[in-house]
């Protein structure tokens, strides 16, 4: 007797619908055969004939079946063709995936490197054997029932030597979140590009969000081409400087200027995560872990180059004040006066490739007015630099480590001061909130807790983590 439906050969027992892959529909089945489980892929009845994801399709088992054997790359037991429809028949993998994982609670950083590192290994493999993935994402990153990654979907894989011709020309294959530049732009995609998205995949996991991540699929994709890497040290969840450099080589717009293998990107940001851990708690009492943005930077260099960065913006454009925004962290060639007054400052940005010097005259107010200004977006006797680094001692001295009721004294001291001094470029409000919603729940006060909840989606949209608290909350 055929099984249910006679959706899968005979051999294919007791089928059960488990999820939809980017092609068809993805069963849970028992392999009479070999008597064990096993998940099958099918491809949708309406598409299997009459358009080019047939071939796709068998090119994602045949790609797949190539890489059987790797580590952490799914193995492939069989492939066929029930009714008109192709199939392929899998490892089953009961963990779900990683994007389940990340919506359900925040990812600690060991585990998210752990995770990354194994995937890393399947997709260097994959490459040495001329195989690029196309479309590496949370999604494509199951977990086997010891909590190990393997990689999955080779749907729109390419074998570099073999499939040229497969795809039209300027085809963009991928997901947008996920794309490299050459990507977004129709080129063809390379092993660098796969290095890539796992880059993003890391930014996703250790901040809670993507890098690029903007209001429409359109516009984020233009964002992979066009914009710099944001600063992951700057999205309030205890991440240090030090990761940002790594991040800067690994989504570098140029594909050469990445990292030669995904094992070498996760080696260097492991080696930046653990180098800040030592100096985590230190760190944390005597300046923040993440630099402030320069307009929140005490004192009068950062002033100065906020006047420079707002007179570039009017001589030569808004990408010239981007620049020089980016560039906060040099100081100007003159001091200021100590009492303040006026100074002279140098500063040498790029343009359009080309390096352009902007000099500009500006005044420094008193240092009791620059005292005065840093403080005035909260409600406290801190500054917003104060409050934020309160905010990552909070997480990475006691959220991480399960200590909530460690947590909450410093992040009700630090989320009145951060009040009002939400930005793009200085987002600690937003996660402040977060943390302090997150601990209240943790702590059974979800009375307490909604309110900051709220607030942070209010200021940085839905995100994962923010639903999870307030689901745990019953919201």
């Amino acid at each position: 007797m055929p099984s249910r439906n006679g959706i899968l050969p005979e051999r294919y027992a007791r089928p059960r619908l488990v999820g939809r892959g980017g092609m068809g529909e993805i069963y849970a089945a028992h392999d009479r055969e070999l008597d064990r489980q096993v998940a099958v892929k099918i491809l949708d009845e309406g598409v299997a004939a009459g358009s080019d994801l047939g071939p796709r399709f068998r090119r994602e088992a045949l790609t797949a079946a190539r890489l059987s054997g790797e580590p952490h790359v799914v193995t492939i037991f069989d492939v066929g063709e029930h009714r008109g429809r192709p199939f392929i028949v899998m490892e089953f993998l009961p963990g779900g995936t990683i994007a389940e994982r990340a919506r359900e609670a925040p990812v600690p950083h060991e585990q998210a490197v752990d995770w990354l590192a194994q995937a890393a290994t399947a997709l260097d493999a994959a490459h040495a054997r001329g195989v690029v993935h196309r479309d590496v994402k949370p999604a494509n990153l199951m977990l086997d029932a010891r909590g190990g990654v393997t990689v999955v979907d080779f749907g729109i894989a390419r074998a570099t030597d073999q499939t040229a011709g497969m795809t039209a020309p300027g085809t963009v294959l991928g997901t947008a979140g996920y794309l490299a530049p050459e990507q977004a732009q129709g080129l063809g995609a390379t092993e660098a590009s796969d290095r890539y998205a796992l880059a993003i995949v890391a930014f996703e996991l250790l901040t809670g969000g993507r890098p690029f991540e903007r209001g429409s699929t359109t516009a984020e994709a233009a964002a992979h081409i066009h914009d710099p890497v944001p600063a992951a040290s700057q999205r309030g969840v205890g991440i240090p400087p030090a990761v940002d450099r790594v991040f800067e080589r690994a989504l570098a717009k140029d594909p050469a200027a990445r990292y030669p293998t995904a094992a070498a990107f996760v080696e260097d940001l492991e080696r930046a995560l653990g180098a800040a851990t030592a100096q985590a708690a230190p760190a944390a009492r005597t300046a923040p872990l993440t630099p402030a943005a320069p307009a929140r930077r005490r004192g009068w260099p950062a002033l100065a180059l906020v006047a420079v960065a707002l007179a570039a913006a009017l001589l030569l454009g808004i990408g010239v004040a981007a620049a020089l925004l980016a560039g906060g962290d040099e100081e100007p060639q003159e001091p200021a006066p100590a009492g303040g007054g006026e100074a002279t400052v140098t500063q040498e940005v790029t343009v359009e490739g080309e390096p352009t010097t902007v000099v500009q005259t500006v005044t420094a107010p008193p240092p009791e007015e620059q005292e005065e200004e840093a403080r005035q977006p909260g409600t406290s006797d801190l500054t917003a630099s104060e409050a934020a680094a309160l905010n990552d001692e909070a997480f990475a001295g006691h959220m991480q480590q399960g200590d909530y009721a460690g947590a909450l004294p410093l992040l009700e001291r630090a989320v009145p001061a951060l009040r009002g001094t939400y930005s793009a470029d200085f987002p600690y409000e937003a996660y402040a909130e977060y943390n302090l919603g997150k601990t209240l729940a943790e702590l059974d006060r979800c009375d307490e807790a909604l309110p900051h909840l709220e607030r942070s989606e209010q200021l940085q949209g839905s995100r994962g983590p923010i639903t999870a608290a307030k689901r745990q909350c019953g919201a």
